[in-house]
């Protein structure tokens, strides 16, 4: 497989970078500020929950959260559309999409995706094992799931979030992440930092964000230290390749294998779901 990446130090011919990349307080403060609109939408998915008359721990649930996000989504596109246009760039040209290479790029994201899930894998269990020791792997379905924070089983309600999870979450997430974290932040903080800062601070605020989905307070750490490894992992293969069409492959699937199940889950018979 080819990876159509630009040489090192070239710029792809499609798109018209400046000679100075944007203020180090854009390039880390876009981010930091994706990471504030996820907690806000968090936090006013659990008040509406109760108000609602369910109560249920905070954050909520990742299927509550995975529908929340389309706000979340679509106004970070907006932003970071924005401020790459400030510094005459252009998101398509930092995707890079192309329909002549969709197959290779298909292939390069399942690479990423085994790639990228081994280091993540070992994450989380490295996590484990510090907070649990030998008792890890009994603990772990205490601390990725947590029973209080189940949605109620209500079909109608579970049928639409599921839906819109599906259809909106995993097709706009992946892009959009990629965007603000790898494409904007990352691309521009190597024009200013030493490469291995640049790649480390956006993949700390990415891992940041993933604390809202997170079903307890140890999952928190947890996800804090997998999503670092995975954001870190994710850097360096858009800094090599010079494009994040590939690394979107990858992102989209993961999202699409976390969101896609609630569509099975939505149709179960309550006493399969309370049970």
């Amino acid at each position: 497989m080819r990876t159509d990446a630009a040489p090192v130090g070239r710029v792809p011919p499609t798109s018209s970078v400046p000679e100075e990349p944007a203020p180090v307080r854009s390039l880390v403060g876009l981010p930091i500020l994706r990471v504030a609109m996820v907690g806000c939408a968090a936090l006013i998915t659990w008040l509406a929950l109760l108000a609602a008359g369910f109560p249920s721990p905070f954050p909520p649930t990742i299927l509550f959260a995975a529908a929340a996000m389309l706000p979340v989504n679509l106004a970070s596109l907006a932003l970071v559309r924005r401020a790459l246009h400030r510094e005459g760039q252009r998101a398509r040209d930092l995707i890079d999409f192309s329909w002549r290479r969709l197959g290779t790029d298909v292939l390069w994201g399942l690479l990423w995706l085994v790639v990228l899930w081994v280091p993540f894998v070992l994450a989380v269990i490295g996590m484990m094992f510090l907070l649990y020791g030998g008792d890890a792997f009994a603990n772990f379905q205490t601390v990725f799931y947590d029973q209080d924070s189940a949605p109620p089983f209500d079909r109608v309600l579970l049928t639409v979030l599921a839906i819109v999870s599906v259809v909106t979450f995993a097709p706009l997430n992946a892009p959009v992440e990629e965007l603000v974290y790898r494409g904007y932040s990352q691309g521009g903080l190597v024009r200013r930092w030493p490469v291995v800062w640049a790649i480390v601070v956006p993949a700390a605020i990415f891992a940041a964000q993933h604390v809202f989905y997170a079903a307890t307070p140890d999952a928190m750490l947890v996800y804090l230290a997998a999503f670092f490894v995975w954001g870190v992992g994710s850097g360096m293969i858009v800094l090599w390749q010079r494009r994040l069409m590939p690394i979107i492959v990858a992102h989209f699937l993961v999202n699409l294998f976390t969101s896609a199940p609630a569509l099975v889950i939505a149709f179960l018979p309550p006493e399969v779901v309370a049970g």
